[in-house]
């Protein structure tokens, strides 16, 4: 994912850089990981930067979509 903010890159995440972003957020945030990725989602939405704001939403449902895999596991 490009870093900085610059509305005009490109930042669609690729499936590789999602996985590793949950796995970041779970592992400092736990439980919270969706809540955070949303937290940013939202952020970038209000700033005006469409492309952050959908790659985060990404991130938001794949730790969620995680969460609940571990949740019917048990």
């Amino acid at each position: 994912m490009a870093t900085g903010m610059h509305p005009q890159d490109d930042v669609t995440p690729t499936p590789g850089e999602v996985e590793a972003m949950v796995s970041v957020l779970e592992g400092r945030h736990g439980i919270w990981a969706a809540d955070v990725a949303e937290f940013f989602s939202t952020f970038h939405s209000l700033k005006g930067d469409a492309g952050r704001s959908w790659a985060w939403a990404g991130v938001a449902e794949v730790a969620r979509r995680r969460a609940e895999a571990r949740q019917t596991e048990q």
